[in-house]
């Protein structure tokens, strides 16, 4: 996606969640470029979203033409939303489904939120729910329109001004967490092996110390020396509108976010080695972006998060480019303070003793639904013995009455009689008794006269 200085700053600051990957033997440029698109992510829930609507915007030529003479405040006022209404059909179909698709994610999000506090959502109302997200219209969730897109990128604008200062908080309390950490190691070894272990901890924080001098991001020193290194250029041939060129790699008239990080890699290189077990990755990330923050501060005099050529020759001329003053690496100085720690691991006692409190209601719990699970099996064991007994005593009361014994379900189970060979005799005479009887005379008329 190749984006144009407008949208370039929605997504500028992008860079500042990629991570420039530091090449010391001179890999492969397409490789670099490969691993920078693939984590191409802002960082912002709604990325994705965000990106998908300008890559559909920018296939409609009207809107691609309005962006490309579009400036940054008529982006940020929303002028450029009200182009929306004459992009083609096809894109607005298409920008409708991603809206749709959007916010069944977003019915998703909540649905699994309220699930995971045991929320009753039978009666949900999904357009209330909806509009603590800023980033579209609540009330049309059908279809993409000009507030939809006057709000993601007043939304994005608004992120991304407090995005730089939330990474510097989250590097503060990782910093932090990581000296609670070895001070409570510490406390769990005895005193020979604590002096021992803090000797050891101390060597490794003075060998981080000892790095060649990092030169101010932005300055000549360093522009010249990346010109050198990286550009394999004759330093006493150094030419800033050239240097410019060369390294606004999308050739977009711009330099952003990540392609200013990219120039400080080899400063990076100077106080960090994945390979040492006193250098900090996490710390490498955090001094990349307190460089382009550097940069940004003295060199983007219009605040758009991009230094333009005009802007990067104009801060050649200053006297702080051939003349900086000392760059400050972060093992000058702690990025906290004791009290801030204090607190923070406060805080910490605070949330471990919830934690606590949870698993030990979690534990009776559990204890309890044991203990009815016993109870539950016991009465299930005596009521399947009653059921025994009780058909036993049936039987036996049916066997005493003389009736046919009862099935499983108290129906009666009747079986075929049987005759027995004595009883047929009895009833079946013999053929010498039948003959017998065909021999007798029959039996005199009744009333026949008398003769003399």
């Amino acid at each position: 996606m190749n984006l144009k200085p407008g949208w370039l700053l929605l997504l500028s600051f992008s860079a500042a969640v990629w991570s420039v990957p530091i090449d010391r033997d001179g890999g492969n440029q397409e490789v670099k470029q490969e691993v920078q698109e693939e984590n191409a992510d802002t960082g912002l829930y709604y990325d994705r979203y965000l990106r998908e609507v300008i890559e559909v915007l920018e296939t409609d030529p009207h809107f691609r033409e309005k962006l490309q003479t579009a400036n940054t405040e008529d982006i940020k006022n929303g002028r450029l939303s009200k182009e929306l209404d004459l992009v083609s059909h096809h894109v607005r179909t298409r920008l409708d489904e991603l809206k749709r698709q959007e916010v069944s994610r977003l019915r998703m999000l909540l649905k699994a939120k309220l699930d995971s506090t045991n929320t009753q959502s039978l009666q949900m109302d999904h357009a209330s729910l909806l509009k603590q997200f800023e980033h579209l219209d609540p009330h049309n969730q059908n279809t993409f329109e000009a507030k939809d897109l006057e709000l993601l990128i007043s939304t994005a604008t608004k992120d991304l001004e407090n995005y730089d200062a939330e990474r510097h908080e989250e590097f503060k309390r990782y910093e932090m967490l990581k000296e609670h950490e070895r001070r409570e190691y510490l406390k769990g070894l005895d005193q020979e092996k604590r002096e021992k272990e803090e000797k050891r901890m101390q060597e490794l924080k003075e060998k981080h110390r000892q790095h060649p001098k990092v030169n101010a991001p932005g300055s000549k020193a360093q522009l010249r020396e990346v010109w050198e290194e990286t550009d394999g250029l004759d330093p006493q041939e150094f030419n800033p509108k050239t240097f410019f060129k060369l390294h606004d790699t999308n050739e977009d008239g711009v330099l952003d976010e990540q392609e200013l990080e990219a120039l400080f890699t080899k400063e990076l290189e100077k106080v960090y080695d994945p390979k040492n077990e006193e250098d900090d990755m996490m710390e490498m990330e955090e001094e990349r972006l307190r460089m382009r923050e550097h940069i940004m501060n003295n060199v983007d005099t219009n605040k758009d998060r991009l230094v333009s050529l005009e802007e990067f020759l104009k801060s050649t001329e200053k006297k702080e480019f051939n003349n900086p003053k000392e760059w400050e690496t972060l093992d000058a100085k702690p990025v906290y303070t004791e009290e801030e720690l204090q607190r923070f691991e406060a805080e910490l006692r605070d949330k471990e003793e919830e934690l606590r409190r949870r698993a030990e209601t979690l534990r009776q719990e559990q204890e309890l639904l044991k203990e009815r699970g016993k109870a539950l099996e016991a009465q299930k064991r005596e009521y399947q013995q009653a059921v025994l007994e009780m058909s036993q005593r049936q039987k036996e009361q049916q066997a005493a009455a003389g009736q046919p014994p009862a099935g499983p379900n108290g129906e009666l189970r009747f079986q075929p009689e049987t005759h027995k060979p004595e009883d047929k005799k009895a009833k079946a005479p013999d053929d010498h008794e039948g003959e017998a009887q065909n021999n007798l005379p029959a039996e005199p008329p009744q009333n026949l006269p008398l003769h003399t």
